[in-house]
């Protein structure tokens, strides 16, 4: 069988790897207090994997004798465990239902094509058999992107681009690096930082997730405001479609009608399968700093964070967490002990003697990236803008810890599935004038949710990704659910996701529509929006073949 890595069928990253509190004091009484739950209760039994009944797979054993014929005798198979795997994604309401055993639908036949010759014989054995293709990069999707629809006839292939996972060419002179499809984050970087470069790429799922996932879905890293979200950062692609390969140029800029790229990008596989994309790589920086600031309130830290977005300052990373958010992070964090127990309550002691109400102050992470002497320039534009908002700077320690760390809040979700609560995020974006009412606005969709469902439960937010105009909100939710959690979730979920509408802001900044978020897209990009949509998808796949059903609602 195959080498390709996968994370395990029940949950975030693989096994052996895991949330743990028992080194974090604040932990178990913020989970208490915000959700009701007893972290030190005895974590719910997972269920076997042979307790679980998997459908069978309707593919035929010639048309699986074909796909063998493309790919080699242990590239491609209908083993229950693969299948699983490449059902779902990563999302709370993916994890419940596979941990519980509902698998209305799987793939049939999960293949793993060695080259883009492969996937080309893939697509048209396909096509000539009437079957589907669902492309699959890490399995990190939240939006229902990956599963194949319940009332699906035909044979479901997954297509696993797992094997094409190579940096094949660096362009220094143009600083351009052409990368398979398949290649995670980890990987890919492994690769360009052995010859000194890097793509700058590191979005939350960047350890489970592949280039050609973050293409289709229109991913955003944690260091965009640098450069760039994925639709900036991807100049060239190559995708198969049962005509050919259609070929993207990188190109700088160019005047050529629609943009096809654009097209491509967050197509989430409807327009074929994603085998090489061709980025921008930049030099890795001489410096590279996070430096840990705090602001009396919110309001203090998105004023401030829209001041930098305004003026010289040219910062990687700008992110300023809320009250509740940052209250959560103090209680992830390790004891404190000794010196650094003596500074922390000294800074407790410094900031109430300022008049600082402590439950109200917000963390802050600034990025700053380049030679010494720009480092310098800019750390010291922000700081003034930083002081002028009445926030002051707590050094590199926590940014250090931050940058470490940044990877790894998923396996929180799941240790807190495992004690009966879900948890989960919507995230948005929207012009700098809305974000105090987006804001405000999904905080009562919460609310107003948790008191419909009966439920304490818990909502906080950061800003991130800023722009010109506006910037993204990630919010982030749980409650302690009953025996239907799927029917709670639906219910403060589809709040969260109205309120960002109906507030004028948009369905996802970069998570992508899926399943999840189609609901909403003709609320978002009107109806003339999603006939244009619509119309590419019916010229371009005729016959549904490319992950049918996603992102417009049937």
């Amino acid at each position: 069988m195959t080498h390709v890595k996968h994370m395990k069928w029940w949950g975030w990253g693989v096994d052996g790897v895991g949330f743990h509190h028992e080194d974090k004091p604040g932990f178990a009484p913020f989970v208490q207090m915000a959700v009701g739950i007893d972290v030190n209760s005895t974590a719910s039994a997972l269920a076997s994997f042979d307790d679980v009944t998997v459908p069978e797979s309707r593919a035929s054993s010639e048309f699986v004798t074909t796909l063998r014929g493309i790919v080699g005798e242990s590239n491609a198979t209908t083993d229950a465990m693969e299948r699983v795997v490449h059902t779902f994604g990563k999302s709370v309401r993916d994890l419940i239902r596979v941990r519980s055993g509902r698998l209305d639908r799987t793939p049939d036949v999960v293949v793993y094509p060695a080259d883009e010759a492969e996937v080309q014989q893939i697509v048209d054995a396909a096509v000539a058999a009437d079957a589907v293709i669902i492309p699959f990069g890490g399995g990190s999707n939240i939006v229902g992107s990956l599963e194949p629809l319940a009332t699906e006839a035909r044979t479901v292939i997954s297509l696993d681009l797992g094997r094409l996972n190579r940096v094949l060419d660096i362009d220094e002179g143009s600083g351009l690096a052409r990368i398979e499809a398949g290649a995670l984050g980890p990987d890919l970087e492994a690769q360009l930082t052995a010859k000194g470069w890097t793509l700058g790429h590191f979005p939350d799922s960047f350890t489970h997730s592949t280039l050609g996932g973050w293409v289709a879905t229109r991913s955003s890293g944690m260091q965009s405001d640098k450069y760039g979200d994925i639709a900036d950062i991807a100049r060239g692609l190559r995708v198969v479609r049962p005509d050919g390969t259609l070929v993207i140029r990188a190109i700088p800029s160019a005047s050529t009608g629609p943009n096809v790229r654009e097209m491509i990008v967050g197509s989430e596989g409807r327009l074929g399968v994603i085998t090489e994309v061709t980025v921008q790589v930049h030099r890795i920086p001489a410096v590279r700093e996070i430096i840990a600031y705090l602001f009396p309130n919110w309001k203090a830290g998105l004023e401030a964070m829209h001041a930098i977005s305004e003026s010289d300052a040219t910062p990687s990373v700008t992110r300023v967490s809320d009250a509740r958010e940052t209250g959560f992070s103090f209680a992830t964090s390790k004891e404190s002990k000794g010196i650094s127990k003596m500074v922390t309550q000294g800074l407790q002691r410094f900031l109430k003697a300022k008049g600082w109400k402590i439950d109200q102050m917000c963390l802050s992470f600034i990025g700053y990236e380049g030679s010494a002497s720009h480092v310098a320039r800019q750390k010291k534009i922000v700081g003034a803008i930083v002081k002028k908002h009445g926030g002051i700077a707590i050094g590199k320690g926590p940014g250090v810890l931050y940058d470490q760390k940044k990877f790894d809040t998923p396996y929180l979700r799941d240790f807190l599935l495992d004690r009966g609560a879900a948890a989960d995020v919507s995230e948005t974006a929207a012009p700098w004038a809305k974000l105090a009412t987006v804001y405000d606005n999904a905080f009562a969709a919460a609310n107003g949710a948790y008191k419909e469902i009966g439920v304490d439960g818990w909502i906080m937010a950061h800003l991130s990704h800023s722009y010109h105009t506006g910037a993204c909100l990630y919010f982030t939710f749980a409650f302690a659910h009953n025996d239907e959690p799927l029917a709670q979730y639906d219910v403060v979920k589809s709040s969260i996701q109205q309120s960002f509408i109906d507030s004028g802001a948009t369905i996802s900044h970069h998570h992508g529509v899926g399943l999840e978020h189609a609901p909403w897209l003709e609320q978002d990009i009107s109806s003339g929006g999603v006939a244009v949509m619509q119309g590419l998808f019916d010229a371009t796949d005729p016959k549904g073949t490319f992950n049918p059903g996603k992102i417009i609602a049937r």
